[in-house]
C-alpha cells in the first residue's frame, strides 16, 4: 500500500497535469486547422457511417462561481433565440458538406445550460439536427439538465425529441458549500427534477459531483454522496474541483483559505470512492462510476472504453463534431475548435463559413501517444501486442518508454514484455504516469492539480 509520504515524494500533491480528455491537449492547438480544412474533413466522412455530435449552449441564468467553462449570463431569451438561429445556420453548413447517409451514434447538448431554451426552441433545434443527421440504431441523445432551470414543458419537448439520457450536475448538497461556490441547488429540487425525468420514461441518468470544494470535509462528502446514491444514478462523474482563478475570473469569489489541501483532496476522493464501491458501482477509469449493467461498465469489461471531452464514453465513433461557440471536433486527422467567443462565432457563421479558429493536425507520434495515454486513463494498462499491431513502433522502443515511466515512479509500475500496468495502489498517480508519454511541453499550459 502506497502511503501519503511516498505519494508526496513522487510529487502527487504538487503536480499540475492535464486531464487528458484529448491528446495533444487544447493548450497546444494552433492555427494549423482552419475552416477550409475542417470542411474537407467533414466531406471526407465515410457515407453511411456514424458520428457523434456535441451542441454547446454557452448561456446560464446565473453564473456559478466554481465553474471554469466558457459561459455568459442572461436574464432574457433574446440572446438565446438569436444563438439558436446561428446554430441552425451552422447545421446548414454542416449539411452542405456531410456525405449521404451519415447517422448519429451520440448527440449531446452541453453548456452552459441547454435547458434554459424554451420548449419551442428545443423542438426547433432538435428537429433541425435530426433532419440533417438522424439518430442511428441504439443512439444516445443526452442533455445536461440544471434542476433549477427545468420544468414539465421543457422535459416534454426533450422527451418528444428523443432524449434518452439526462445528465444532472450536483456538485455538493451541503448548504454552506453551495453558498460558497455560488450554486444553490437543494436535494429536494434535484430529486423532483429526476422524478420528472424518469416519469417520461428516460431511465438513464448521469450525475456529476465534485471533491476539493471549499469547506468540504469527509463527513460532508459522505452525506452528499449518500444523498446522491439515494437518487440511483446510472453513472457518476467524481471530478476534482479545479481552482484556476487566473483563467476563470469568477473563481476569485471563492475563498482560497477554505479550500482543502491536496492531501485532504485525496481523502475526500477516497471517501466518495469507497461509498460508490460499497453500493456496487463499477469503477470506471480515474473518476467515473457506473452500475453493473450500464454501457460504460460493459465497455470497460470488453476493452472498448474510450475517453473524450465529456469524460469516459462507450461511443465507438471516430468522428465527433462540435457545434456552437468554443466547441471542439475530433476527426481521424486531428482536432478543430470553433471560435471561443460567441460574437466571433456568430460573425463567422453569418458570413457563410465555419468559425474554426484553431486546432491540431496529427503528426509524428501523436496518434501513437494518444492511444498510449488513453489506454492508461481507461484501463490502467498498455497492451504491447495491441500497440505493435496498430502503430509503427518496435517492441524495443515501447520497452524504453515503459522503463522511463517506471523509473520516474520508483519502480511502482508493473512492466513486462506484455505491457505496462498501473497497480491499484498507484492509481492516484495515473495522470502523472500518462504525462510521461506526453511529448509536448507542459510547462506553460496551466493545468489543474493531479489530485
Amino acid at each position: 500500500m502506497i502511503v501519503k509520504p511516498q505519494l508526496s515524494k513522487l510529487g502527487l500533491f504538487d503536480a499540475k497535469v492535464p486531464r487528458y480528455t484529448s491528446y495533444p491537449t487544447a493548450p497546444h492547438f494552433s492555427n494549423d486547422v482552419g475552416p477550409s480544412l475542417f470542411g474537407d474533413w467533414i466531406s471526407g466522412i465515410k457515407p453511411g457511417s456514424s458520428v457523434s455530435l456535441y451542441v454547446h449552449v454557452p448561456f446560464c441564468r446565473r453564473l456559478c462561481w466554481f465553474c471554469a467553462c466558457r459561459t455568459q449570463g442572461t436574464q432574457t431569451d433574446n440572446p438565446v433565440i438569436a444563438y439558436v438561429d446561428v446554430l441552425k445556420a451552422e447545421l446548414d453548413l454542416l449539411a452542405a458538406h456531410l456525405p449521404a447517409g451519415v447517422t448519429l451514434s451520440r448527440l449531446h447538448w452541453g453548456g452552459g445550460t441547454p435547458t434554459l431554451l424554451n420548449p419551442d426552441l428545443m423542438r426547433d433545434l432538435a428537429a433541425r439536427i435530426l433532419e440533417i443527421v438522424p439518430l442511428g440504431p441504439d443512439a444516445e441523445f443526452s442533455v445536461e439538465i440544471d434542476p433549477n432551470e427545468i420544468d414539465e414543458g421543457r422535459l416534454d419537448a426533450l422527451a418528444e425529441a428523443g432524449m434518452n439520457r439526462a445528465s444532472i450536475g450536483v456538485q455538493d448538497f451541503d448548504d454552506e458549500i453551495q453558498k460558497t461556490i455560488g450554486r444553490i441547488q437543494s436535494y429536494d429540487t434535484t430529486r423532483k427534477a429526476i422524478e420528472m425525468i424518469r416519469a417520461r420514461g428516460i431511465a438513464s441518468l448521469n450525475a456529476d459531483i465534485l471533491y476539493g470544494l471549499p469547506h468540504q470535509t469527509k463527513a460532508r462528502m459522505t452525506e452528499s454522496v449518500q444523498k446522491l446514491l439515494s437518487l440511483s444514478p446510472d453513472r457518476v462523474a467524481l471530478y476534482g474541483y479545479a481552482h484556476v482563478p487566473w483563467m476563470a475570473k469568477r473563481q476569485q469569489l471563492i475563498p482560497t483559505d477554505a479550500l482543502p489541501t491536496p492531501e485532504d483532496r485525496l481523502d475526500l476522493f477516497d471517501t466518495a470512492r469507497r461509498l460508490f464501491l460499497w453500493d456496487k458501482y463499477a469503477e470506471i477509469g480515474i473518476d467515473h462510476f457506473a452500475t453493473q449493467d450500464d454501457g460504460l461498465t460493459h465497455a470497460l469489461n470488453t476493452g472498448r472504453l474510450k475517453r473524450n471531452f465529456q469524460g469516459y464514453t462507450d461511443d465507438q465513433s471516430d468522428v465527433l463534431i462540435g457545434i456552437g461557440a468554443s466547441s471542439i471536433s475530433r476527426f481521424p486527422q486531428g482536432y478543430a475548435q470553433n471560435a471561443p467567443a460567441t460574437s466571433a462565432h456568430t460573425k463567422a457563421i453569418r458570413e457563410g463559413g465555419f468559425s474554426i479558429s484553431r486546432g491540431h493536425l496529427f503528426k509524428g507520434q501523436d496518434i501513437l501517444r494518444a492511444r498510449l495515454i488513453e489506454a492508461l486513463m481507461c484501463d490502467f494498462r498498455i497492451d504491447t501486442a495491441e500497440i505493435l499491431r496498430d502503430h509503427n513502433i518496435t517492441a524495443a522502443e515501447l520497452q524504453e518508454m515503459y522503463q522511463t515511466a517506471n523509473a520516474t515512479f520508483d519502480g511502482l509500475l508493473s512492466v513486462s514484455e506484455d505491457g505496462l500496468f498501473i497497480p491499484p495502489e498507484a492509481r492516484a498517480l495515473t495522470r502523472m504516469v500518462a504525462r510521461t508519454f506526453d511529448a509536448y511541453d507542459l510547462s506553460k499550459a496551466g493545468h489543474s492539480s493531479a489530485i
